[in-house]
């Protein structure tokens, strides 16, 4: 039996197709929908995040649900761009729904624009510019022989917006944090203070932690952003504690979502350690540190200027991270499968 055969399979033509690019930064995952999904309504990515959710939320939960994707797939849907300098718009998905930010998406997707030609590649630097639901973000490839050597980023402006809580977690104990934005509000919690091991075979505690901190610290306080509420929410918790890796500044793990692993050191996550450390005054403007992920990928950050906004002095991090391309995939809906918009675990 000549097993190629399989190839020969067509969907019927009434099925609903659509087609992703694979990628992974530092081990998380970007499914990049490169057809299939409807042109989303509004003229700010805000807006079209709002039309998304009312109205095509189900091919969200179909490509990044069981069995197309898994309890910690993560995707993006790309836009017309909201502002005129502005290449493309990027809306962000996950297992709950819709962040305001993702580093490590806009790594891989500077990586993929590159290379497939969505910007021209232009040496020794190609810059673009993404409509996020946070703000623009300006990313930046540098080139050498036609080939990507460096990618990296200019975040929103990042605030610390509460340098000292602590909130009594069940299961948990007395849990000390702080709250910063990168461009998604996250709790920064010493991981070393609540006894948990930020080792990659501790997985299982570090996401039951994590849900249990967002839960009881989303229950007891509301969270706003200055200019929209859109973006005010917690968006996960990351845990931090000193590198075992010589010249590693520190282990991010991120929590976030429904209970998602972050693989990479999470680069929302990272800007906002920046804005801590800043304003701790042990992160000068222009100097790098590393930060390590579950996995011991790496991203480097720093704070390359101080701004006012609203009423927080915040900076613009710049985050430095690799992406690589995995593979293209094509997905169909067949409208009599019963599990057709996808299924989830967590």
């Amino acid at each position: 039996m000549n097993k190629n055969l399989f190839a020969n399979w067509e969907a019927p033509a009434s099925w609903h197709k659509m087609t992703t690019l694979e990628c992974h930064t530092g081990g998380e995952p970007l499914r990049i929908i490169t057809s299939g999904f409807p042109l989303l309504r509004g003229e700010t990515i805000l807006e079209m995040r709002r039309d998304c959710l009312q109205n095509h939320d189900h091919l969200r939960t179909a490509l990044m649900f069981e069995p197309r994707g898994h309890a910690d797939m993560y995707g993006c849907v790309i836009t017309r761009p909201e502002r005129p300098d502005s290449d493309f718009g990027v809306l962000f998905l996950h297992n709950e729904g819709y962040s305001t930010m993702c580093g490590h998406a806009i790594i891989a997707l500077t990586r993929a624009a590159v290379e497939a030609g969505v910007v021209s590649a232009l040496e020794p630097v190609t810059s673009l510019r993404i409509d996020a639901p946070c703000g623009q973000i300006k990313a930046y490839a540098e080139i050498e022989a036609e080939e990507i050597r460096r990618i990296y980023f200019d975040n929103v402006p990042s605030f610390v917006y509460d340098a000292a809580s602590q909130i009594v977690v069940p299961g948990v104990g007395t849990v000390g944090y702080t709250l910063a934005y990168g461009g998604a509000y996250y709790a920064y919690v010493d991981a070393e203070s609540i006894g948990l091991s930020l080792d990659a075979d501790n997985h299982r505690q570090i996401i039951d932690f994590g849900r249990c901190i967002k839960q009881a610290i989303q229950s007891s306080r509301t969270i706003m952003h200055p200019f929209q509420a859109d973006l005010g929410f917690l968006y996960g918790t990351i845990f931090s504690a000193p590198a075992e890796t010589e010249g590693v500044h520190s282990r991010n793990v991120c929590v976030f979502a429904d209970g998602e692993l972050d693989r990479s050191p999470t680069g929302s996550g990272v800007a906002g350690q920046a804005a801590i450390l800043h304003a701790l005054g042990v992160l000068p403007l222009g100097q790098k540190i590393v930060i390590e992920s579950i996995l011991g990928s790496q991203f480097q950050v720093s704070a390359i200027s101080t701004v006012a906004y609203g009423p927080y002095q915040a900076v613009i991090p710049r985050v430095e991270g690799n992406a690589h391309i995995v593979g293209k995939a094509s997905f169909y809906i067949d409208p009599s499968d019963p599990l057709q918009h996808g299924f989830i675990f967590r």
